[in-house]
């Protein structure tokens, strides 16, 4: 490519959204500093979002028009904040009402991760759009239960939107951050169990954890686990995903010293009752460590792993 060229694939910005990005940050930032904070905003998390979003909208993963959008709720943001005290449903608001939805824009804050769409019951428009305002206050969104209708919807707002069809998961990660807290390990009995299994991952990659996935080790060829035995011990915590029987979990606690997270499957035959076997023989399990999560609870276990393995990280 000659000297000074515009690679193809890069987007100009439109001076009116340049000028109009620079003169909401102008304004906020002179509101900010008006009140005296002593807060650092050179790396609050108002200014790298600003700074993500026109990288994003250089590059095409976003829209002009979905990036002013996103700008607009940047209010309560550290370093972008407007006067405090916003009224209900105004745009820098915790809560932001949509009129199908009220979005809690302040959980990342209280839990540690955006709230997290749940795409079952809804249309495609209105996941596209919860997505749209909850990835615009954070760079991450995450949706379960959804179906690619859904993830097309969804990838007209934001570009930069992934899909997993097995998982039935849509998300949009655009913090630049690679996952780093080690020590978790997503296990699996059977193929068919994979979805969920992917489920747990996929959630826990998304809030910062390394994981390590073991796969097709059910009980019926327990060698298959057993030859597995130093994987397991490393971890910190697992999630253990089983359907017919139900039995892996118990075994993999008993080789472990870490907390084990069981998610019952719908797999298997007439008597597994849709998965309600699964879950009766993980809840009366006799090994000790063993918590038990909703039958196909993938997300739950995921999200509940990834709190424990923070948590070990920080200590």
């Amino acid at each position: 490519m000659p000297v000074g060229a515009r690679s193809p694939h890069l987007r100009v910005l439109p001076v009116g959204l340049i000028q109009s990005v620079t003169a909401v940050i102008a304004e906020r930032l002179v509101i900010h500093l008006s009140t005296e904070s002593t807060t650092d905003i050179s790396d609050s998390p108002g200014n790298v979002l600003v700074s993500r979003l026109l990288q994003d909208v250089a590059a095409g993963r976003t829209s002009p028009e979905e990036a002013m959008r996103s700008l607009s709720s940047f209010g309560n943001l550290p370093g972008l904040a407007g006067a405090s005290g916003a009224s209900a449903g105004s745009s820098g608001s915790a809560v932001e009402d949509i009129g199908f939805a009220q979005i809690d824009h302040d959980r990342a804050e209280r839990m540690g991760f955006p709230e997290v769409v749940y795409g079952a019951g809804k249309t495609p428009q209105q996941v596209a759009e919860i997505a749209s305002r909850v990835h615009g206050r954070s760079g991450v969104v995450l949706v379960t239960r959804t179906e690619r209708s859904a993830f097309e919807a969804t990838r007209h707002l934001l570009p930069g939107a992934e899909f997993d069809e097995d998982a039935r998961m849509i998300w949009v990660d655009s913090r630049g951050e690679s996952p780093s807290i080690t020590g978790m390990t997503v296990v699996s009995a059977g193929t068919s169990d994979l979805p969920v299994a992917k489920e747990a991952s996929i959630t826990a990659r998304l809030m910062g954890c390394d994981v390590e996935q073991i796969n097709d080790v059910g009980v019926a060829g327990i060698h298959r686990l057993l030859g597995k035995t130093e994987e397991l011990r490393k971890a910190k915590v697992l999630v253990v995903v089983a359907g017919m029987e139900g039995a892996l979990p118990s075994v993999v606690a008993g080789l472990v010293a870490a907390p084990v997270i069981a998610v019952p499957t719908s797999v298997g035959y007439g008597a597994s009752f849709e998965g309600l076997a699964a879950l009766l023989a993980m809840m009366n399990s006799c090994a000790s460590g063993v918590s038990v999560v909703n039958i196909d609870g993938g997300f739950a276990a995921g999200f509940q792993a990834a709190l424990i393995a923070r948590a070990i990280a920080a200590s």
